[in-house]
């Protein structure tokens, strides 16, 4: 059973998104549980993943399941608690490779088949020069600009952390697209965390892991993204603490970004998360209004369109998630504008972008649905929720019972105060402002506001 699992996670890692796959896969115990009659049964840590894997990747699993010769008639996705639970097999077989590349002869490489000429893997579209500063990004630009004039020296390393869809990609390599323009000979690497490691699990099963370290003994610069996955990797994170401290004393600069604070994710070493924050975190902020109209601007200037004042303040105003939706929105108008031989703001006039930005507005959406499952998830009663109690748990429910109907129904604050039991729509206006400021920081908030979405788009 473990091998046909670990060859289905195989074949899913290449199929969906990698952002996917840490969510879903590579950060959660699932298993195959069994196949008899092809009426499989595939284990999953908690409802959440249950809803969620069955909803979005039954088909990829069924497909990659039929490809390794297993007969599917259903998928049934059957909820494991923490003691039956059966470790994840890609796990079981790292600890099993540890314990034999010491007593099996380790595979040769040949010295021809290594490359000693890194490819840096950055993304040349990315530079300092179209990425828009505003007052939710200045600081960390700043603290870019100073590494750009001093690698390695007063921040290092950099932590950057912020919401998806931020720009934190864009930031650090802008950074390394820079310092190679001032010198090329720099050696410098940028790599999601999911490929460390990767990289450091086929180094472990080929025995070679002198060949893993030179790569990054190499190095003058190393940029790491989306570290927040690296949770529950732990030989991963002993790997990376040591990488980090040889460069670190080398005076070689190490960038990384995140969701979230080292702290706040789950399995982290303390002395790890101390580190990495030595000089300080930045965070990148969710735009205001002026920032998400400097950054249409700024788009529209690059591309050589001619975009009314009207369209981007339509589209900056309807869009206050993240600067991605943002050019979402503004990449549809456009393209509809060019199609249809019009402006944008007639597009806009005409009702043919709709706004689709990712978040939950479904058809059956009501303010009551929206009631009733943000009870079930703070488990409390919709009375509760809509009543007058001042309890913490219950005051936050209501906010975020708040917040949603204003986002993800557009509803005024009249009619919120009206739906959850508010006489004023002031105190609806304060509680969906003490979220929007909260979810800056408060990344459990963040997390809990995700899966209440994903349950309301089921």
């Amino acid at each position: 059973m473990f091998d046909v699992w670990n060859n289905v996670l195989a074949e899913l890692e290449q199929k969906i998104s990698q952002e996917n796959y840490a969510t879903f896969f590579a950060q959660t115990n699932t298993s195959l549980i069994s196949t008899d009659d092809g009426m499989i049964q595939i284990g999953v840590p908690n409802i959440f993943m249950q809803a969620n894997i069955r909803k979005k990747f039954d088909q990829q699993i069924r497909d990659a399941l039929i490809s390794n010769k297993i007969s599917v008639k259903n998928t049934n996705y059957v909820i494991v608690n923490n003691a039956t639970r059966v470790k994840k097999p890609r796990e079981v077989v790292l600890e099993d490779l540890q314990t034999r590349v010491n007593t099996v002869e380790k595979i040769k490489i040949p010295t021809n088949n290594f490359n000693p000429t890194l490819l840096t893997g950055l993304n040349n579209k990315f530079t300092m020069d179209n990425f828009v500063v505003g007052t939710n990004n200045e600081l960390a630009v700043a603290v870019a600009k100073n590494i750009i004039e001093n690698p390695g020296d007063k921040y290092n390393p950099f932590f950057l952390y912020g919401g998806p869809g931020l720009g934190k990609t864009h930031l650090v390599e802008a950074i390394g697209n820079e310092l190679l323009k001032r010198n090329p000979k720099l050696k410098i690497l940028y790599t999601p965390i999911n490929h460390f490691y990767s990289d450091f699990i086929t180094a472990v099963r080929k025995g070679d892991m002198e060949n893993f370290h030179k790569k990054f003994q190499k190095l003058d610069v190393l940029i790491i993204d989306d570290f927040q996955f690296i949770v529950g990797k732990e030989k991963s994170q002993e790997e990376f603490f040591n990488i980090f401290n040889d460069m670190h004393q080398a005076n070689k600069q190490v960038i990384i970004t995140s969701d979230r604070l080292p702290s706040q994710i789950k399995t982290v070493d303390e002395r790890l998360a101390s580190r990495l924050t030595m000089t300080g975190a930045f965070d990148l902020q969710y735009p205001t209004f002026e920032d998400r109209c400097a950054i249409l601007h700024a788009k529209a200037e690059f591309d050589g369109v001619d975009v009314e004042n009207q369209a981007i303040e339509y589209i900056a105003k309807n869009v206050e998630t993240n600067i991605r939706d943002l050019q979402s929105l503004y990449g549809k108008i456009i393209a509809l504008s060019e199609l249809k031989g019009v402006s944008p703001l007639t597009i806009i006039q005409d009702g043919l972008a709709s706004i689709s930005t990712g978040s939950v507005r479904s058809r059956n959406l009501t303010p009551k649905t929206i009631v009733g499952k943000v009870s079930d998830y703070y488990n409390i009663t919709p009375d509760e929720l809509c009543g007058k109690s001042r309890v913490s748990n219950i005051k936050t429910a209501r906010q975020v019972a708040m917040f949603l109907m204003s986002k993800d129904l557009q509803m005024s604050t009249p009619k919120i105060a009206l739906e959850v039991g508010v006489k004023d729509h002031t105190t609806v206006m304060h509680g969906i402002k003490k979220i929007e400021s909260d979810m800056k920081l408060n990344f459990s908030l963040r997390d809990e506001i995700s899966e209440i979405r994903e349950q309301l788009s089921e």
